[in-house]
Order: C-alpha cells, then structure tokens, then sequence
C-alpha cells in the first residue's frame, strides 16, 4: 500500500496557497498532541483535510500497519471480513488494514465528511470495498452486531473523557480491537486508560503487552510508545519543511481480542543496545515485568537473533 497511497496523495495540495496550508498544519499539530479535547471535528473544511492528509496520512499509516501486523502475528490464522475504523478520517487505518489482510469489508466512520468526502476520493479503485459514513464519536455509538475488527487511530487525544470512554466502549464490543495514539506520555496514559477498559470488557490484551494485568511502568516515570520508520515523499517534505527522506513515528498502542490468542512470551520494549560481544534487551514480559536481559555470543543463536531484533519485536525468553 505504500506506493498507492503515495500515488493518491500526490498533487493533493495543487491550488492551495502555501500559506493556508502552513497555517492549517500547525493547527493540526497542536490538536494532534492531544491538548485540545473537544466535542467537535478537528478537520473543518477541505483545506484542514488536504494539510492533514499530506502531512499524516504517511505516518499514521505506518504506525498503524505496525501495530496492526503485531496483532496479526498473534492471530497467524485469522483474518477479519468486516472491520471498522472509528475516526478514521481520510483513512489511513484502512489503507494500513488493506496492507495486512486482503478480502474484507471496511467501514470509515467520522464526524467530518470533508474528511470523509477526500478519503473516499483517495481510495477511489484501490480500497473499492470501502464505505464513508458520518458518525458522532461519542455517547450512542454501537458497531454492528458481529463485527471482527476495530481500529481507532490518532483520535482519543481529541475527544472529551466522557466521549473517549464511549468509542472505548463500542470498540469493545468488536471480536478484536486495535488502538493506536501518538506515542508521548499523554498518548502513552490514553492507550493505559483504553488497556484497562478492554479488559474489563472482557478482552485479552495480546500486544504489544505480554499480559492483561496491570501495566508496570510507572506514569510519570517513563511511558511505553513505539517506533515506525516514514518514508517521505517532495510532497511530504514539503508540507513538514524537512529535508531528510524519512522520519521515525513514534506511536503508543494497544490490541485486544476475545479470539483464542496469547500474546508473545516478551515485547522489546527499547531500541535494542549493541556492546561487543553483546546485546541488552529492554523487556516487558508476562511474570517479572521490565527487566534487562543480557544476551552475548556465548548464546549462539539467541545472540545472532539479538542482534537482528528491533523495538517492538517479541522476544522468547527461553
């Protein structure tokens, strides 16, 4: 999906004044941050929605397809006929969603039909079994019975608590959920509140958590978030004023199912560290919680897997 997405981006802001677009995209930085709740949609009007899908469709799409992939490899044999992206705006979930699995039904809801109208437009004969609908994220909200997958993207940061719960809440009611938010410490505490909603909804968490019980990391100490490398097109590039061909997204996520799935033994849970001679691994695992683990040549194997291991990835602590 990568070069269809970029293709559908490409010429996107032709006829908008850089001005504007500049002005559109600060705004849109500081909602995305997450401090500005509201009971409104963030994307106005077409302009908002073009600045937003240059500027983070790439990168939303990437973290999106990372977590979703990590949730796929707990489910190897699964796949979703129907899924849903609450809040998904131009679509960036359901282009990720396309990436993993082919042969379902997707289903965009949002509050802003500009957003809707100009994803719809970008997956004109790409994601053909797509369907746009304007929804109020909130109190009300209910998915239709029987539905697989859920995803909801970059958009807790921007409700209020009470509207937050209650996508939570229909979320919940899906066969698997997946929740993704910017990966800094805010991004980071709305995923943790999301965790303890699904669970207690019935769902077993499968990643990036080896567990379902209580995260250890202590807020305010550190947060967990993840990485995913963007690579960015003159279109990009021009839209975020940066000059290198990539960037690195750092998002926070959680994915939950009721499907007979266990999560990985161990999540990487840092940049792993390379020492001569040896790797150290950040860990969170299912029954001590964060440790360190050294491992060094005299592990063969486990030391040559070390050292192909990235953030994110499961570990076997066998």
């Amino acid at each position: 999906m990568h070069e269809e997405l970029r293709a559908a981006l490409a010429g996107l802001l032709d006829g908008l004044p850089p001005k504007q677009a500049a002005q559109a995209v600060d705004r849109l930085i500081a909602n995305y941050r997450g401090r500005t709740p509201t009971d409104a949609p963030v994307l106005r009007d077409r302009a908002d929605v073009a600045a937003y899908a240059a500027y983070r469709m790439p990168a939303t799409f990437e973290a999106v397809r990372a977590a979703l992939a990590a949730f796929a490899s707990r489910v190897p044999d699964w796949s979703p006929a129907t899924h849903i992206d609450i809040g998904g705006g131009t679509g960036a979930a359901t282009w990720a969603a396309a990436a993993i699995w082919e042969g379902h039904h997707s289903t965009v809801w949002d509050w802003a039909q500009p957003a809707l109208d100009l994803g719809a437009e970008l997956a004109a004969g790409v994601l053909p079994d797509t369907d746009w609908q304007r929804r109020t994220l909130g109190e009300g909200l209910a998915l239709p019975a029987g539905t697989d997958l859920v995803t909801v993207s970059y958009v807790l940061g921007e409700l209020r608590p009470e509207d937050r719960r209650a996508v939570v809440a229909a979320a919940a009611a899906a066969k698997s959920v997946v929740l993704i938010e910017p990966g800094t410490p805010d991004g980071y505490l709305r995923i943790r509140e999301a965790r303890t909603q699904l669970v207690e909804a019935g769902l077993r968490i499968v990643a990036p958590c080896p567990h379902s019980d209580t995260c250890p990391i202590v807020p305010g100490e550190d947060w967990c978030h993840f990485s995913a490398r963007v690579s960015r097109s003159s279109l990009h590039r021009q839209v975020k004023g940066g000059s290198l061909p990539y960037e690195d997204e750092k998002f926070a996520y959680v994915a939950a199912t009721g499907l007979d799935a266990v999560p990985a033994a161990a999540r990487i849970v840092r940049k792993p560290q390379l020492r001569k001679g040896q790797v150290l691994l950040e860990l969170c695992t299912a029954d001590e919680g964060l440790e360190r683990a050294t491992v060094t040549k005299r592990h063969g194997d486990r030391y040559r897997a070390a050292r192909d291991a990235a953030w994110g990835d499961d570990w076997d602590r066998a």
